[in-house]
């Protein structure tokens, strides 16, 4: 068996605004194992520059140094690579694909056979009161049923107000509206802005804190009428004990899992195995992928058979995204049997 990667740079058709910056461009690596059959599997290293834990300066290196040990096979590699997320979900990828039928099979099911969807949320992104209203609107219009807005880069009281309107013409029956803080509050500040934002009648709010302040998250948890879910807080966790601690000091009423951020495939069962034993909700999250790696999220989320709206929606983002049978249709994902994939653009 041989492996190889390629860089791959995905442009954003506009520019996309979260509490951390304008994104204009996101980094992705690809994967590729070939078998002494001609037999080859595709996987997707879906690192996010400064938030992935393995955003580090050895990581070009370290994938190196996996291809040109795949021959250990998955299992060591993927001990031996435990501070490297991207990479472990990457390989995960990389095997199943090799190993099964159709290389965009992984997680064979009624979904990837084109004959279920799963519901997923509206994203809406950060920008000026226009740009956010007009995105609402057309969400709204396409069908979703949960709108998800990212918050906490422009004036609280502007976005406190978008809220409002959505509100004004939708009650929570007709839309569940979540919110993603991105940990832009401040400790003296969050609980007072929960309680703001708790008047819109939300489903949650996504890490309204920075994470690593877990007494500051648990008082919040504790206190807050709006339940919160737990995003970042999540990133560079690597053992059960970690995870466990974490869980048992926070309480919180969710934890939302990005495989390419907590471990791959393995570490997001061991994150919802914890979580369900302890009554704490979750939904599953791609973070930026190509649709190659939201393929594999997408196909291995529905396994899972969570009954809430995923956060699924990212793969029209790019003009430069791998043509890919996946669609987003009504306010929920398809796998369109008919059409086909596209990786002309990849060197590998």
């Amino acid at each position: 068996m041989k492996a190889s990667y390629q860089r791959y740079i995905l442009q954003f058709k506009r520019p996309s605004g979260t509490s951390r910056g304008v994104l204009k461009t996101k980094e992705t690596w690809f994967l590729k194992l070939e078998d002494d059959q001609g037999n080859w599997g595709l996987g997707e290293c879906g690192i996010l520059r400064g938030l992935s834990v393995d955003d580090r300066p050895d990581y070009e290196e370290t994938l190196a140094w996996a291809c040109e040990n795949i021959s250990w096979g998955l299992p060591k590699l993927y001990e031996r690579l435990v501070e490297f997320p991207s990479i472990q979900i990457g390989l995960e990828m990389a095997f199943q694909s090799l190993e099964a039928k159709d290389p965009f099979q992984l997680f064979p099911s009624s979904f990837s056979e084109g004959q279920a969807e799963i519901p997923i949320n509206g994203l809406i992104w950060m920008g000026d009161k226009a740009y956010m209203k007009e995105q609402i609107i057309t969400k709204i219009a396409e069908g979703f049923q949960c709108i998800k807005m990212k918050i906490g880069a422009i004036d609280f009281e502007t976005e406190v107000s978008l809220l409002k309107f959505i509100r004004s013409e939708f009650s929570p029956q007709d839309i569940e509206l979540r919110v993603d803080a991105n940990g832009a509050f401040t400790p003296s500040e969050a609980l007072e802005k929960l309680k703001r934002l708790s008047d819109r009648q939300l489903h949650s709010i996504e890490q309204p804190v920075k994470p690593n302040q877990w007494e500051v998250m648990a008082q919040l948890c504790e206190q807050t009428p709006l339940p919160i879910a737990l995003d970042e807080e999540l990133i560079g966790v690597f053992s059960s004990e970690e995870k466990t601690k974490l869980l048992n000091t926070i309480s919180p009423q969710y934890i939302i899992l990005k495989p390419s951020f907590i471990g791959g495939f393995k570490g997001t069962d061991e994150w919802i195995e914890l979580a369900e034993k302890k009554g704490i909700g979750w939904w599953l999250t791609s973070a930026l992928e190509s649709n190659v790696g939201l393929n594999a999220i997408s196909q291995y989320t529905f396994t899972k058979n969570s009954k809430l709206p995923q956060g699924l929606g990212t793969g029209s983002l790019y003009t430069n995204n791998l043509g890919s049978p996946l669609e987003v249709s009504k306010g929920a994902l398809h796998y369109r049997v008919d059409e086909d994939w596209d990786l002309t653009s990849l060197k590998l």
